[in-house]
């Protein structure tokens, strides 16, 4: 029986022939490669080392001799070096799976609390609801950047049906968080039991809540093939 691996996210078939396309990550069947019999599958350490290395990894000196001033090409190449040092630190140890965690333990307690004060009447839940969506707003753009890094290097960049849902779940998250809290500094009242647009506010953070569940399923399937 043949054996068959994702290139993309590394999932391993088992059969003669090979689905049309890969059931975890929706890449191509084009994009599958037989593992030779007497060739052990690559372990997910194996591949998630071989996926970190980066450029950076085997980039040669780039210093001037003593004595003299560097020229522009050669401080960009200083700059693209530090670049994918850091990037491949970062993929390394795994900080995309890492941080979004913040994000996403926070998020769900504080949308409850702000549908418990609209629902409520309870003021001081309110506010601990909106500084904790606040907190998530400061934590979102690391998460986004170690999301798409993650995306471009270790699953090729490929925009399957599934990496494209999770980046709109993305997207929507983000969008939604920020015109929350923007929408609470403009309005304060905005939650207060006398206000109309209340429960149009409840919604917002409920459909934001609902994509981070998405995206995070996604993940979930993404890093156990299942």
């Amino acid at each position: 029986m043949k054996k068959w691996r994702c290139t993309v996210c590394g999932y391993v078939h088992t059969g003669n022939e090979l689905p049309d396309k890969c059931p975890v990550c929706g890449a191509d069947k084009s994009l599958f490669e037989e593992i030779e019999a007497k060739v052990e599958p690559v372990t997910v350490e194996e591949q998630d080392k071989k996926q970190d290395e980066t450029p950076a990894d085997t980039a040669s000196g780039n210093e001037s001799p003593a004595g003299e001033i560097p020229d522009d090409e050669t401080l960009e190449s200083d700059k693209s070096r530090i670049y994918n040092t850091i990037v491949s630190q970062l993929l390394k140890h795994h900080a995309h799976p890492i941080s979004v965690h913040f994000p996403n333990g926070v998020l769900p307690m504080s949308v409850l609390f702000i549908f418990l004060a609209v629902a409520f009447e309870m003021k001081d839940l309110e506010i601990t609801g909106f500084y904790t969506l606040i907190f998530v707003v400061f934590t979102l753009p690391f998460v986004l950047f170690t999301g798409y890094l993650e995306w471009k290097n270790k699953y090729g960049g490929h925009l399957t049906k599934i990496f494209l849902t999770k980046i709109i779940c993305a997207i929507i998250v983000t969008g939604a968080a920020v015109c929350a809290v923007l929408w609470r500094f403009a309005d304060p009242k905005v939650m207060d039991v006398y206000s109309p647009d209340r429960w149009t506010y409840v919604l917002l953070c409920l459909t934001m809540l609902g994509a981070a569940i998405v995206a995070g399923m996604i993940g979930g399937k993404l890093v156990f093939k299942d």
